[in-house]
């Protein structure tokens, strides 16, 4: 059967595609579709499928970031060894340089003792009689810090770079570990009582971890000084530390203890209190909850420097004060009276001017502020570390 022309459907021309059958209303073609509509529709139910999958990641003080997992005490212990090691094994050259570059001028004698400090260690060797270690006895003509480097490397191998290393490591390493502990210790005993927001917890913790690591370790460093400036047994070491305790008493064990506290307080105060500043700074520039590697070795570094450079006119006079309890001690030489702090101050102002305050500040920055980052960044990485592994534990 065939349709009459007048009866056959016919197709719309152009964009409807639509039917007309005859008898029937023509349908009206639907509009075009609004395609800025749909992307707009899209990219908000993508942005709030994030928001439900993961939080976005932004430094905003009242909102609530991810859960923090705890690290224990042990955890930290051993986060913060980790970092003294390799900090000592970084600083540890620069020091073998200077005192080579020392000694070619003037050679120690017996009983003569430099200091060791990079603003987080701190300890003095004494030179042994008849001694030979290469970190003060071996002689040469160095004409600056590079060409000590080069010619120490070509004549004597590199690993005299590294000859001082044993006696950093024996004090060096307990007392930071005790310090950092301490430190993370305290801050998170004050937060629970403060409140998280507290800007005067770092000071308070920084200063009582300090003076916590520095009166535990003094006893073990006045009995590391003797057995290094002379060889003692055992038996003879008790019985030497026995006979000054009982005509000095139990005090005579912490002298030193003061100057080294004058010191290490103000700087630890001030490096713990820049170093949170700025660690959140940098983390609400970059959108972050958690410091990444580098924000906490920028930190760190900063942050020594700043305290390095106030707290160097208390470094040059406890520096003159305890390597000249350490000559008496060693040669057992009766102490005199000694002057007090702010006595040498000013003898150092009248002979020096202002800026024999500040002397050595260049090689202190130096050495402060790599030493300070890596100790820092490599700590906070071997916290994050266990952090992981105590989550990965929670979930099974």
């Amino acid at each position: 059967m065939q349709l009459a022309p007048s009866a056959r459907p016919t197709r719309l021309r152009g964009p409807s595609l639509l039917l007309r059958l005859p008898g029937l209303p023509a349908l009206q073609p639907l509009p075009p579709p609004d395609f800025q509509l749909l992307m707009l529709q899209t990219k908000y139910w993508n942005i709030e499928l994030r928001k439900r999958l993961k939080p976005v990641k932004n430094m905003d003080p009242e909102a609530e970031g991810p859960p923090i997992i705890k690290v224990t005490p042990l955890q930290q212990m051993l986060a913060s060894c980790t970092g003294a090691i390799l900090t000592s094994l970084m600083v540890t050259p620069f020091d073998v340089v200077k005192i080579r570059l020392q000694a070619q001028n003037n050679p120690f004698p017996k009983g003569k003792c430099f200091l060791y400090s990079n603003g987080l260690m701190d300890h003095l060797c004494v030179c042994e009689e008849e001694g030979n270690k290469a970190w003060y006895k071996k002689p040469g003509r160095f004409q600056g810090t590079l060409d000590a480097f080069l010619k120490i490397i070509r004549n004597e191998g590199i690993k005299s770079l590294w000859s001082g290393l044993p006696p950093t490591l024996v004090m060096a390493v307990p007392a930071t570990v005790i310090y950092f502990t301490c430190y993370d210790q305290l801050t998170a005993l004050l937060r629970s009582k403060l409140g998280e927001n507290e800007s005067r917890i770092p000071i308070v913790a920084g200063i009582l971890a300090r003076v916590g690591a520095v009166t535990v370790i003094s006893p073990l460093e006045l009995i590391r000084t003797k057995m290094q400036s002379k060889k003692f047994s055992y038996e003879e070491l008790h019985q030497l530390v026995s006979k000054k305790v009982s005509e000095d008493g139990w005090i005579s064990l912490w002298r030193g203890w003061a100057p080294t506290v004058l010191r290490d307080v103000p700087f630890s105060a001030m490096y713990w209190y820049n170093y949170e500043v700025l660690k959140k700074w940098l983390c609400a520039k970059s959108g972050l909850y958690e410091p990444t590697f580098m924000i906490n070795f920028t930190s760190g570094a900063l942050s020594g420097s700043f305290a390095a450079v106030v707290t160097l006119p208390f470094d040059v006079v406890k520096t003159q004060k305890q390597t000249q309890l350490w000559i008496y001690e060693s040669r057992k030489i009766s102490m005199p009276l000694q002057m007090s702090t702010w006595a040498i101050m000013k003898n150092i102002v009248a002979k020096n001017g202002f800026s024999g305050l500040f002397t050595g500040l260049i090689p202190r920055l130096i050495k402060i502020a790599p030493a300070c980052a890596v100790m820092i960044s490599t700590y906070e990485f071997g916290k994050s570390f266990f952090q992981k592994q105590n989550a990965r534990r929670q979930q099974y």
